[in-house]
C-alpha cells in the first residue's frame, strides 16, 4: 500500500493537486494523509504580549477551523471519488510546514508527497511558492509538484534530467520507476554533454540507471546545449511529455532554481508535474 502525504492550505491549487493525486493512484491501494499546518498570525514581538490563556484560545480556534475544513474536504472526496482502494486521514498541526512534514514522513513511512506548485497567495510570476520550495529542498522523500490548473492526463513519457555525476541508489529513484511501471510509461533520460565524452564514473552511473530501468521502457538522449534549463524547455516544447523528474543535490541546476523565486532569472518553465527526488549519493565526476 502506498502512503501519500498531501499538504493543503484549502486553496484551489491545493485541491487541484489532490484531484491529480487521486487520479494518479486510482488503481492502487493507498492511504492519503491530508495535512494542514498553522501558526498564530502574529508570531513575533506581539506574540510575547499574549497571555497564556488567550494564546491557548486563539490556537484552539484556529485548530477548530482547520479541522472543520479538513472534514469538509474529506466529505467532498468521499462524494466525488468513491474508491474502495483509498483511505484518508487528516492531520492539523501547530507547526512549521517542513518540520511537520518530515515528522510525518518518518512516523508514517510516507512514500511520496504531492502538493501544488503554489499556495493561495502565489504570484503569477513565481514558479514555485515558498512552501513548495522549502518542501522540495528539505523533504526526506520524493515530492511531486502539480502546476496550477494542470489536469490529470495519462502518463506516457517521463523526462529524467541527469548529469550522471551522482552515484544513484535504487531507493532514490524507486518512485520514478514505480510511476513509469504503473502507467506503462517511457522514461527518457536526458544528459547534457559538456565534454566530448563521459568520464569513467559517468559511464558507470549511466549503466546503473540502465540496470535499474530493466523491464521499464526507457531510452537515453544527449544534448550539446550548455544551458540545461533551456534544453529542458526546448525538449518539453517539442516532445509530448507528462512528467519531469530531477534529483535534488547541492550545486545543481535544481538547487539554483529552488533558491531563486523569480523564474525569469532562470528561464525555466515547468507546465507539467515535477518529481523531485532526494539525492543521498556522492558526486562522482
Amino acid at each position: 500500500m502506498k502512503r501519500i502525504l498531501i499538504p493543503t492550505d484549502f486553496s484551489d491549487n491545493a485541491r487541484n493537486a489532490i484531484d491529480y493525486a487521486l487520479e494518479l493512484f486510482k488503481s492502487e491501494e493507498c492511504k492519503f494523509f491530508f495535512l494542514h499546518t498553522y501558526t498564530i498570525p502574529y508570531l513575533g514581538i506581539d506574540y510575547l504580549t499574549v497571555a497564556g490563556n488567550d494564546f491557548k484560545k486563539i490556537e484552539a480556534d484556529i485548530k477548530k477551523e482547520a479541522d472543520s475544513n479538513l472534514a469538509k474536504l474529506i466529505d467532498e472526496l468521499l462524494r466525488d471519488y468513491s474508491n474502495p482502494k483509498h483511505t484518508y486521514k487528516t492531520i492539523s498541526a501547530f507547526n512549521i510546514l517542513t518540520d511537520e512534514i518530515n515528522d510525518i514522513v518518518e512516523d508514517e513511512d510516507i512514500d511520496l508527497i504531492i502538493m501544488g506548485t503554489k499556495g493561495a497567495t502565489g504570484a503569477k510570476s513565481i514558479l514555485f511558492g515558498t512552501n513548495t520550495v522549502f518542501v522540495m529542498r528539505k523533504a526526506s522523500c520524493p515530492v511531486l509538484a502539480i502546476p496550477e490548473n494542470f489536469r490529470f492526463r495519462e502518463i506516457m513519457e517521463i523526462l529524467f534530467a541527469s548529469d550522471y555525476l551522482v552515484f544513484y541508489k535504487r531507493r532514490e529513484i524507486k518512485m520514478l520507476l514505480h510511476l513509469a511501471t504503473a502507467n506503462n510509461a517511457q522514461i527518457t533520460v536526458m544528459h547534457m554533454e559538456e565534454e566530448n565524452k563521459l568520464s569513467v564514473n559517468q559511464i558507470k552511473n549511466k549503466e546503473f540507471i540502465d540496470e535499474c530501468c530493466e523491464g521499464v521502457n526507457h531510452n537515453f538522449i544527449k544534448l550539446k546545449d550548455k544551458n540545461l534549463s533551456l534544453a529542458i524547455d526546448h525538449y518539453l516544447e517539442n516532445h509530448p511529455t507528462d512528467m519531469l523528474a530531477m534529483m535534488n543535490r547541492k550545486h545543481s541546476l535544481l538547487e539554483r532554481l529552488l533558491l531563486r523565486q523569480n523564474i525569469e532569472k532562470i528561464g525555466f518553465k515547468i507546465k507539467i508535474p515535477f518529481l523531485v527526488m532526494k539525492d543521498t549519493g556522492r558526486l562522482r565526476g
